[in-house]
């Protein structure tokens, strides 16, 4: 018998051990994935994503440092190779996860200071990251606002600077942030973002959509949409979604002859793909591993994006389709 614990709900589940193992199997497996899950066939039928144009300004929001790659480093490669200029931006340094600080820092208890170890650590990681796909450093912002804290400068510290409890900070701190020393506030949040999109001018804006499962994600696509449509510019939106449900991508590690299937969280968007070739696979799985600080805890997660395709969504939310109204008789 395997016992497992049950977040939030402070009781334990028993479940046999013959269950434990097809559930194991089904995460990890690729042929019993495929039975059970019939996505792979709606992927296959999917459109390809517009091809990117010579000019084009492509500008990825990454809510942490590797979510540009896991969601789009094929998408990022290809724009280049079509003559198009690209650019990243990371709102958070990451410097919310204390076990990627226990194991960078080596420590039990990871201190404050640790926790801005991490940061700079991942901003690190980040900038070797984009230089594996080919994105020049002068292409790149850390904006440097707090992991996990997007919702809370969004709402309740839109004004008021919001101090992030791992860290300690109420302020940027990262080096080579955009704005140093700026305070963790909704205003100086969006007044970066502004900045950024000012200075790149993007034709295209890829973006986490609303139903992405992590709050930093929905959060900055609630402030992406809101940006973007008022400068008349959210028809530039393109969406995707890294945390999509309970634990998509499956089957889980590396294998680059899957498809990505559609995350269980959003599969009524109006989905696109990007097809990668063998090549973009290699070069988007060398830089997932500039990530080591990600990857020695959750390789096979985010192994699990290197896929032979992508996912785009040109739209935020499935268009309702609504019935003709009744006629009276």
């Amino acid at each position: 018998m395997k016992w497992f614990r049950v977040l939030g709900k402070k009781r334990l589940i028993v479940l046999p051990a013959a269950v434990v193992l097809v559930l194991a199997a089904w995460i990890n497996l690729p042929l019993l994935s495929q039975v059970f899950d019939q996505s792979s066939d709606v992927v296959a039928a999917l459109p390809q994503v517009t091809a990117f144009k010579r000019g084009q300004r492509l500008l990825v929001l990454s809510p942490h440092p590797d979510d540009e790659t896991l969601c789009c480093a094929g998408m990022i490669q290809q724009a280049q190779a079509a003559g198009a200029a690209v650019y990243i931006v990371w709102v958070t340094a990451g410097d919310g996860f204390e076990v990627a600080a226990a194991l960078s820092q080596r420590t039990l208890k990871p201190s404050i200071h640790d926790m801005r170890a991490l940061g700079q650590l991942r901003t690190n990681e980040a900038h070797r990251a984009s230089a594996v796909l080919g994105v020049p450093l002068g292409h790149t912002f850390m904006l440097g606002y707090p992991d996990g804290g997007l919702f809370a400068l969004f709402t309740t510290n839109f004004e008021e600077p919001y101090t992030a409890p791992r860290t300690g900070a109420a302020k940027v701190y990262v080096t080579g942030a955009l704005t140093p020393s700026a305070p963790f506030s909704g205003q100086s949040l969006e007044a970066d973002l502004e900045k950024v999109l000012s200075t790149v001018q993007p034709d295209l804006v890829l973006a986490p959509a609303p139903q992405d499962f992590h709050p930093d994600h929905r959060t900055l696509s609630y402030i992406a949409l809101r940006l973007l449509s008022a400068r008349h510019q959210a028809s530039r939106l393109r969406f995707w979604v890294v945390h999509g449900g309970l634990e998509w991508p499956l089957p889980k590690g590396l294998h680059p002859k899957l498809a990505l299937t559609l995350p269980p969280l959003a599969a009524q968007l109006p989905w696109t793909q990007v097809t990668l070739t063998p090549g973009q696979e290699t070069l988007k799985a060398r830089a997932t591993e500039q990530y080591q600080s990600q990857t020695r805890i959750m390789s096979r997660f985010m192994h699990s994006f290197v896929r032979t395709n992508e996912l785009l969504s040109p739209e935020a939310a499935a268009e309702e389709r609504l019935s003709p109204p009744k006629t009276s008789p």
